[in-house]
């Protein structure tokens, strides 16, 4: 029987109030309107300020909750800088407005800014022709129009950010006030994905790669339909065992801190073992479209939002199959590719 993961903190700072995890170290939640319905959020002691580690989506409420917090617990406090862990926009998306309010400067991977640039500038890119082709193809048909309009409607929840950042880099140490952490990158759920561990006090701030109870989506693009984000996930995990003892603090971009590092690693990567399983029982019934697999993956209702990243997810799962040789794809005449066992 797997043991359980240790969690300090079990119940999560309300609205507008901080929980202190380590001295010096401050963790705030925020809202998000998605079933997902809430990012964390930490303050780290930086000199006569504090660095800010992720900054929430951008609505009215995020909005709302950051002027709560900074005229509650963290009234005449200055915030130093603002540290992007990755380009979804429940991390990043109220960063410019967060940059411009409190006169913080930005600090992330290169990646990410870009990402979140192109985001901000055109987020109807993600809805073109090209997203509407490849659904439509992996059979997604007349509930392509749906999931256009509604399910990417969070890739709008973006502010323009600063024009300028300060790049960090895997291998990097990224000194805020007294203490050096390590910068560590992380593929598969977000490009070059920033972590940070912090040697001395046994803290490591995951981002979305290492959650305690849910599994970070991992998904295939349009714009990359032949990609392998699965593959490189799972490289990451195996690189974060070898690289992060097992004894130090995970701070994640949702839920609970933990821990139980090393433990959470395996029981991510058996996940995605199951569900490889899974795929290849449904294939053994029959050559499957990709849509034709969220049933077997996902057990819950899916609205448009949480669709679209389980067909893209259920996609992942495909090409990696693929690329190991475990499925391959057929074509009954109709256009529309499907898989089944090799």
């Amino acid at each position: 029987m797997t043991a359980e993961l240790h969690y300090p903190f079990p119940e999560p700072p309300a609205p507008g109030t901080v929980t202190t995890v380590a001295p010096g170290v401050l963790w705030a939640r925020f809202p998000l309107p998605f079933r997902l319905n809430h990012v964390n959020v930490f303050l780290i002691e930086d000199g006569d300020g504090w660095a800010v580690v992720d900054a929430g989506i951008s609505d009215d409420p995020t909005r709302e909750a950051w002027e709560a917090l900074m005229a509650g617990p963290m009234k005449g406090e200055r915030l130093t800088r603002l540290i992007i862990t990755h380009s979804h926009p429940d991390h990043i998306g109220a960063a410019g407005w967060l940059c411009q309010r409190f006169g913080m400067s930005l600090v992330t991977s290169q990646t990410t800014w870009l990402t979140c640039l192109y985001e901000s500038i055109a987020p109807d890119a993600f809805n073109h022709e090209a997203y509407a082709q490849d659904y439509r193809r992996h059979g997604l048909g007349d509930y392509t129009d749906t999931l256009l309009q509604l399910g990417h409607r969070y890739l709008r929840m973006v502010d323009r950010l600063p024009l300028t950042f300060r790049r960090v880099v895997a291998g990097d140490t990224l000194r805020i006030g007294k203490r050096d952490f390590r910068v560590l990158t992380g593929d598969g759920h977000a490009a070059e994905q920033v972590m940070l561990h912090c040697a001395a006090d046994r803290l490591f701030l995951a981002a979305d790669q290492v959650l305690a109870k849910i599994t970070p989506n991992v998904s295939v693009w349009a714009t990359d339909p032949e990609g392998d984000p699965l593959g490189l996930y799972l490289r990451s995990l195996a690189h974060l065992a070898r690289e992060v003892p097992d004894d130090v603090l995970v701070l994640p971009g949702h839920q609970l801190p933990f821990l139980g590092l090393h433990q959470r690693l395996t029981e991510l990567a058996h996940h995605h073992d199951d569900r490889f399983a899974r795929i290849l029982a449904a294939c053994a019934q029959g050559p499957k479209t990709v849509f034709d697999l969220l049933p077997a993956l996902f057990r819950m209702p899916l609205g448009p939002h949480e669709t679209g990243f389980a067909f893209s997810e259920a996609r992942a799962h495909v090409n990696r199959m693929v690329l190991e040789g475990r499925l391959v794809w057929t074509d009954a005449g109709d256009g529309i590719p499907r898989v089944m066992p090799a």
